[in-house]
């Protein structure tokens, strides 16, 4: 008895873990389809909970709404968990702690007043499209980019030092130039606006008077440009470089996730297991 109640129990977590996990069958895309569309109706509904004029006319509905999301994702992450073989992996993982965080908020609404409007942090749900509508092979390019900032990422800290450095020199000299009379009440103050001006935000919430202050600010906003192209260079370069050794490594793609096929003896990928094409053969 015991024994067909755990067959029993086993088989309708290999079909929850199917429908919830799988996009291959018709249940499943269904599943995925109505889970998208949850997640843009809570991210709308902590948007219109923001205005105003709408929370006061429509906060019953907004609020009962969200209730009825949140314990939809709560059902939703308790299935996840359960008919995992391996639950803790996730639970751990990006996908879980994301499903975890976007259904804290309303309850902890109990507690800290407020905290509803963190439930927007939902919109990360949104990354399960490119499972649902078979886009993994986009997904998977993140690793040449990964690969080309890990490699650049030593030049861009010195880079951005540089940057600081700067930053505060100038900042420092057009608290001496201009004065508290305006705007630059402090050199704290005066880095801030320098920043703001270097990356060309400009919100003109300080601007400099006299005329050697603008003459330097006309200078910091032409270098302004000059600056965002070298991340930019220095990123592109070491991408171009990566893609070069792949090349003259005769490095494989696999042609399902693009991953990366170091090993030269490698029949099938180790990420999502397609079968590959042998070219040193």
């Amino acid at each position: 008895m015991e024994k067909k109640f755990k067959n029993k129990y086993d088989i309708l977590r290999q079909k929850i873990y199917i429908i919830i996990y799988g996009s291959n069958t018709f249940a499943g895309k269904l599943f995925d389809l109505l889970l998208l569309g949850v997640i843009l109706l809570s991210v709308l509904l902590v948007m219109l909970e923001s205005i105003e004029q709408l929370d006061t006319k429509y906060h019953t509905f907004i609020i009962v709404s969200e209730w009825i999301i949140t314990v939809f994702f709560s059902i939703e992450y308790t299935l996840r968990i359960i008919c995992n073989k391996k639950p803790l992996k996730y639970i751990f993982s990006f996908y879980g702690i994301v499903d975890l965080i976007s259904i804290l908020p309303m309850y902890l609404s109990f507690f800290i007043p407020g905290s509803r409007i963190l439930s927007v942090v939902r919109a990360l749900r949104l990354l399960r499209l490119f499972g649902i509508l078979n886009l993994m092979p986009y997904v998977g390019q993140e690793s040449h980019l990964k690969l080309a900032l890990i490699a650049s990422r030593t030049k861009i800290i010195v880079f951005v030092y540089f940057i600081l450095i700067v930053s505060v020199l100038l900042g420092a000299l057009m608290y001496v130039i201009e004065g508290k009379e305006s705007g630059f009440t402090s050199i704290p103050t005066s880095i801030y606006w320098c920043i703001v001006t270097l990356t060309t935000v400009g919100y003109g919430d300080i601007a400099p008077v006299t005329t050697l202050g603008q003459i330097i600010a006309s200078f910091i906003m032409i270098m302004g440009y000059g600056i965002i192209a070298v991340p930019t260079g220095i990123v592109t370069a070491e991408f171009a470089n990566a893609k070069r050794n792949r090349l003259e490594n005769k490095n494989r793609n696999c042609p399902s996730c693009t991953t990366i096929i170091y090993d030269e003896d490698s029949n099938y990928c180790y990420n999502c297991g397609q079968k590959l094409k042998n070219v040193y053969k």
